[in-house]
């Protein structure tokens, strides 16, 4: 994988900046393609952020954000990239236009690794004369810090993508998960939704506050979650009984939990609530302190697993 110098991005918003600062940072050259007015200065921008931040992650001793173009099409940036990430808007008559534009102008080997979120690998397939190249890698945002990448391929991609694909990310540094079925969201963001289901139905109906419950998720279960997945860290929680003992034990009450789960819907009502919560919980932050405070908290628990994997 490290003979892989040149990558190309297509798309440059929060995603695919934050995307272009790892690769650069992983050693590659980056070509990025981005049809919005201001997007090279704004790309650069968001470079020049998240660089501080890849150094202290120690990230950055193989490349140099200044190996990084701009081209004036699609088909231009793509033109000898051995790998490209493609961000651009989540509607399917977007992707399928870039990819016809981009099909022909692909190196021979070349991979085409699309961060949608929510559409289905075989939605975008339809795109292609033939798909082989293209294979669904959902990062977790921002993807310089978070390492998770959920990829998807079926019987249509090429033979090898997949395992090649694993092994680039690897290299810059990912953590990736094969996902076997496709369903919309995926799988992280699937469990994020039903998680903040849950959470804006007790704010809606006063069970807490929205302060007071995104504090019961990073006081509590998310600092387990961090360490180790629900479904292992139950195992864990019955002892040498394991997950069958602990099944055993409180299946009535999960059940039960379950049957009262609320089933909340952002209508205009709901959302003004949550507004009213996080602009309460950010006491006069501005979303610039508090992404800050976010990316130097996620750093800090970074380096620390780092450490403790590097002892292991």
């Amino acid at each position: 994988m490290s003979d892989v110098r040149h990558t190309a991005l297509l798309g440059a918003g929060v995603i695919g900046s934050s995307w272009a600062a790892l690769f650069l940072a992983a050693g590659r050259s980056v070509t990025v393609f981005d049809p919005a007015p201001g997007a090279e200065a704004q790309t650069r921008a968001a470079i020049r952020t998240a660089w501080p931040t890849l150094q202290e992650l120690g990230l950055t001793s193989r490349g140099t954000p200044d190996a990084l173009t701009f081209a004036k099409s699609a088909a231009e940036a793509v033109a000898g990239a051995s790998f490209v990430q493609e961000n651009v808007p989540e509607r399917e008559a977007i992707k399928h236009a870039l990819y016809a534009q981009i099909e022909p102008a692909l190196a021979p080997d070349a991979i085409v690794s699309s961060s949608t979120s929510g559409m289905t690998l075989e939605a975008l397939q339809a795109g292609w004369r033939d798909p082989a190249p293209l294979i669904l890698g959902h990062p977790f945002n921002p993807p310089h810090l978070i390492p998770l990448v959920e990829l998807t391929a079926n019987d249509r991609t090429g033979a090898g993508v997949l395992e090649w694909t694993e092994a680039f990310y690897k290299d810059i540094g990912k953590v990736t998960i094969r996902i076997k079925k496709g369903m919309p969201g995926h799988v992280a963001n699937r469990l994020q939704a039903a998680v903040w289901r849950e959470a804006v139905h007790m704010a809606v109906e006063g069970v807490a506050s929205v302060e007071d419950i995104d504090k019961a998720m990073w006081a509590g279960p998310g600092l387990r979650w961090a360490a180790m997945g629900p479904t292992m860290l139950f195992n864990l929680g019955a002892g040498d009984g394991g997950l069958q003992a602990f099944c055993d034990h409180f299946r009535d009450t999960f059940n039960g939990w379950w049957d009262e789960l609320g089933q909340p819907y952002l209508t205009d009502d709901v959302i003004r609530t949550l507004v009213q919560g996080v602009t309460e919980a950010a006491d006069g932050k501005t979303p610039q302190d508090l992404s800050a405070e976010r990316d130097a908290l996620i750093v800090a628990m970074q380096k620390a697993l780092s450490t403790l994997r590097t002892q292991d």
